[in-house]
């Protein structure tokens, strides 16, 4: 069976490897994940399994979920994924998936919620260059310069970098090593950085281009 985890990102710290170099890490507070459901090919149309994360009150769960996870006889969890597993007749409704299901070594994807900056210019956003400074250039030297061409086309092509909307969107980081694992207190240490705040929610999965 593959693994897949959801996890809450604690923050970034260091560790030290035998040899005594640095390993700058991310401490993600995995699981524990309970089984909420399993979905099979015969009545769903394909194999996965459901996995939640973190408790949260009865009262704070509408009607539909809370016959949701009556059925499947677990608590409310407030997160809830979907993992396509290759095979996943070992998984069963209410088993506990903990952080000891990845071991340091293994290569893993992350997918997490990147960091909202709000509306951002073009330098920020896509890293244009800034115009010149001298020269009667005024005030626009963060400005994003001349867009479009000649009176053909007379408009500006659709997909041109601006400014606009930054982050707050769905980011993987692919084939981070894991570099330590605490199984008594749920904590996976990641080397590198990976997206979204202190406190966001994040999933690990085994990596696909190992």
């Amino acid at each position: 069976m593959q693994k897949g985890l959801i996890g809450k990102k604690i923050g970034m710290t260091q560790l030290f490897d035998e040899k005594g170099n640095v390993i700058p890490v991310t401490v993600i507070e995995a699981g524990p994940c309970t089984v909420t459901m399993k979905k099979t090919v015969e009545n769903d149309g394909y194999d996965a399994v459901q996995l939640g994360f973190g408790d949260v009150k009865v009262q704070r769960v509408n009607k539909p979920m809370k016959g949701h996870f009556a059925k499947a006889d677990v608590a409310p969890k407030k997160v809830l994924k979907e993992f396509r597993f290759d095979d996943c007749s070992a998984a069963n409704v209410g088993d506990i998936v903990k952080a000891d299901t990845f071991v340091p070594g293994d290569k893993i994807d992350v997918i997490g919620t990147s960091k909202g900056k709000g509306t951002a210019g073009a330098i920020k956003r896509w890293n244009f260059s800034r115009l010149k400074e001298t020269h009667g250039t005024g005030p626009v030297a963060r400005h994003a310069g001349s867009l479009g061409a000649c009176s053909d086309p007379s408009r500006v092509f659709k997909g041109k970098k601006l400014a606009g909307h930054l982050g707050a969107e769905r980011v993987t980081i692919q084939n981070l090593d894991v570099v330590k694992v605490d199984a008594e207190n749920n904590l996976i240490a990641i080397k590198g950085a990976i997206p979204g705040p202190r406190g966001g929610i994040v999933v690990l999965k085994d990596s696909v281009k190992k």
